[in-house]
């Protein structure tokens, strides 16, 4: 019913992974896996709603709190994951990183701890030194079976006083770690211990694979806490902005809101972004479940290729996201002689692992959310590149 396939020519179209690759790269000539969006067009049922809401013409300002847009969220995460959120409770925001920035801001003073699991997300590094927090590292182990939390290193960073927040990514991104309900109900234990409050960035939530089942953070929490999430990495559509969420507290969640209008002037969202979550969560299943079959294929090839010409890797796909996290440590390979090869050789671009922490230069982080086609060149030039500096 739905082809993903299809290729797509996206230079031109102000695009930062294909347009703007040479300003992290250096070259301009690349075959980009690297930031996390996708190659694909979005659903057919969002574009048609989106064009519906064109054909009116009139673009005027707007308003998030309104009936279709709340019910569309509530009934995603009911049909999705069999919750139900508070209304009473929800918010909305340009993008979850602005969301996450705002309640660090309301959350924690300058020179106050934000413990993170790392690697991490970059973004999570800039937007907390950015606003004077500190980073608090609690590094995730990881074996043949994935990536665990050493919850006597996490309790040890929570007890801190200094140390206010604990900015959660759920499903994990880089590592594609999902949290178990037990894993979850563990740390709101000892946040509420410790009176930490919880961020939770919840953007990956739709992408688990197999048996793995997304837990969202309002399904355990205990004590003062903030759920963040957006459809636009689901349903390829960041580039319309808008993002939403949930704060429990009432004191927290009016001052969300007030710095989102008063100081910050954006209480009038794109409108576009509002009729394009509504299509998604209200018609878009079918369509996102035919492409998270071909998201878990795409991983796969990834593993027989990459295993097929290195056995000693022995990579498994994530248990969630389209970003494929992959250890070379095993290879003896210097990462910076492999970075020179990909983009000066293969002419293809994939984020180096020290981009998500300076532990991590062994690691590669190869976005795999494309036609097969482009995915087969670009693992074919990832073999190339570790094979030429062996």
């Amino acid at each position: 019913m739905f082809d993903f396939s299809q290729t797509i020519d996206r230079h031109g179209t102000w695009c930062t992974q294909w347009d703007y690759v040479a300003d992290r790269f250096g070259h301009a000539d690349l075959l980009p896996f690297t930031i996390s969006d996708m190659d694909f067009a979005t659903a057919p049922c969002v574009i048609d709603a989106m064009q519906q809401r064109l054909a009116h013409g009139v673009l005027g300002y707007s308003r998030w709190q309104n009936e279709a847009f709340i019910h569309a969220t509530r009934h995603w995460f009911a049909t999705r994951f069999g919750v139900t959120p508070s209304s009473e409770t929800q918010v909305y925001g340009p993008s979850v990183i602005y969301m996450v920035a705002e309640m660090i801001r309301q959350w924690s003073r300058p020179g106050e701890g934000v413990v993170v699991h790392t690697p991490a997300y970059d973004a999570f590094y800039n937007v907390i030194s950015s606003n004077q927090r500190r980073c608090v590292p609690v590094p995730l182990t990881h074996n043949d079976s994935g990536w665990f939390c050493d919850m006597a290193a996490l309790e040890a960073a929570l007890a801190r006083p200094e140390n206010r927040i604990l900015l959660l990514c759920s499903p994990h991104n880089p590592s594609g770690k999902v949290w178990t309900r037990a894993e979850l109900s563990e740390m709101a234990r000892l946040c509420e211990q410790y009176d930490v409050r919880v961020i939770s960035d919840e953007i990956h939530m739709d992408m688990t694979w197999g048996a793995h089942s997304h837990t969202p953070w309002c399904d355990v929490a205990r004590g003062p806490w903030a759920l963040f999430t957006s459809a636009s990495k689901s349903f390829n559509i960041p580039a319309l902005t808008g993002a939403y969420g949930y704060i429990a507290e009432a004191d927290a969640r009016a001052g969300y809101l007030a710095a989102l209008k008063g100081r910050d002037g954006l209480s009038s969202p794109a409108v576009l972004a509002l009729v394009a979550h509504i299509a998604a969560y209200e018609q878009g299943a079918p369509w996102l479940d035919a492409l998270r079959r071909y998201l878990q294929d795409n991983l796969q090839f990834v593993a027989d290729e990459l295993n097929q010409a290195f056995p000693e890797l022995n990579w498994r796909m994530p248990q969630a996201t389209y970003l494929a996290w992959i250890d070379l440590s095993l290879l003896g390979i210097d990462d910076r002689a492999l970075q020179q090869n990909l983009i000066t050789q293969q002419k293809v671009a994939i984020m180096p692992g020290a981009t998500y922490g300076e532990p991590y230069r062994t690691f590669i982080r190869l976005n795999a959310g494309c036609p097969r086609q482009k995915l087969a060149q670009g693992v074919a030039r990832l073999i190339a590149g570790i094979r030429a500096v062996r």
